[in-house]
């Protein structure tokens, strides 16, 4: 039997969040009893514009997608040239097309401990080494992030939220940083979970590209837009950066019906603000109800909470019986802690309910 290459064989995959449809077969549960507070997913699923796109796109489903709506109305949107973008499949297509472009054998990495695990199986999957950060405040420690670029290092990412602690770090500490980074070196800001910062935290890091054509920004429709099953992000980068990130882009990675619904979300004003409200009020129900159980929280800046609980693998164990499904973090070495998307204002009181009960039984 053919070899493959040994990087990839040591390769772990990624852990997604359980389905639905698992968790109630396997605990004998009605699937509409079944909350999943696990994935980072809008409660409020996708928008009206973005749906009635949807309808209408089904028709030309025998057609191959076609990009160029979406990049204008991306453009016109983030005031950049329009050849200074990258659609991909997810954002992880695109964190996958920065790893493929700009590392291999030999090549090195810095992430942070606690970092999205995407970035480590990105880098490990062309055989490049990742250098790991230890946190700090479980969060990104950017000094010594510095400090560990090596004459080998190629590539450092930075989640800003960052997932899954939750963790942010103020817009001028990240410039200071990309300021002081070499120019050979790729930084990777990823900004999944920008849109659910509030107004006085959110800068227009896409101005950075102007004077730091080293520094590619990452993006997704998958959260606040509501299309996580669609599939679609986007990288913004100097045209140098994107047209090579483009070249290595494998062709109609997103479909039809998810660039229509796509570029129908932009214009949704109503919707994001929607979301961005109902975001803050359950997060904050979620912060206020775990306190109030005495149960400590990272603090949040995106759409979930991490928190810790002496034994989270029963906690987690007993929410799952009770048809409540959200995310263990021991693979990411955070035994203690799990994470629990904002949902809506009902099910995160079915969620707070069920945890004083787990917690009070453990």
């Amino acid at each position: 039997m053919p070899t493959a290459n040994d990087y990839i064989c040591d390769l772990a995959p990624y852990q997604a969040g359980l389905p639905i449809e698992a968790v109630a077969r396997k605990y004998g549960l009605a699937p509409e009893r079944v909350i999943k507070l696990a994935s980072n997913e809008n409660p409020l699923g996708p928008g009206p514009k973005a749906l009635r796109a949807v309808r209408a796109s089904i028709k030309d489903s025998n057609r191959y997608p076609e990009q160029y709506a979406l990049v204008q109305a991306l453009a016109a949107k983030l005031g950049v040239a329009a050849d200074m973008l990258v659609v991909g499949n997810g954002s992880n297509d695109v964190l996958d097309l920065i790893a493929r472009t700009y590392l291999g054998r030999g090549d090195e990495a810095v992430t942070a401990q606690y970092a999205f695990a995407m970035y480590h199986i990105a880098i490990q999957s062309v055989g490049a080494t990742d250098r790991v950060v230890p946190a700090k405040n479980y969060g990104h420690d950017l000094e010594a992030m510095r400090a560990a670029i090596s004459p080998a290092t190629k590539v450092t990412w930075i989640a800003n939220p960052n997932n899954p602690t939750g963790t942010f770090i103020p817009y001028n500490e990240i410039k200071e940083f990309v300021a002081k980074v070499p120019e050979r070196v790729i930084i990777v800001l990823d900004e999944a979970y920008y849109d659910y910062l509030d107004e006085h935290d959110r800068i227009d890091s896409t101005r950075w590209i102007r004077s730091h054509p080293n520094v590619i920004i990452v993006r997704t429709f998958s959260k606040i837009y509501g299309l996580a099953g669609l599939r679609v992000g986007y990288g913004i980068a100097s045209p140098k950066v994107a047209e090579l990130l483009n070249r290595v882009r494998l062709p109609f990675t997103s479909s039809n019906v998810a660039i229509t619904a796509a570029t129908a979300a932009l214009q949704d004003h109503a919707f994001l603000t929607e979301s961005r409200l109902a975001n803050r009020q359950g997060r904050e129900q979620l912060l206020e109800g775990l306190a109030d159980l005495g149960v400590e929280c990272l603090p949040a800046f995106g759409n979930f909470v991490t928190f810790r609980v002496q034994d989270a693998a029963g906690v987690n164990e007993a929410l799952l019986r009770s048809g409540i499904i959200v995310r263990p973090l021991a693979g990411y070495g955070m035994v203690q802690w799990l994470r629990v998307t904002v949902g809506l204002a009902a099910e995160n009181k079915r969620f707070l309910q069920a945890v004083a009960q787990a917690i009070s039984v453990s």
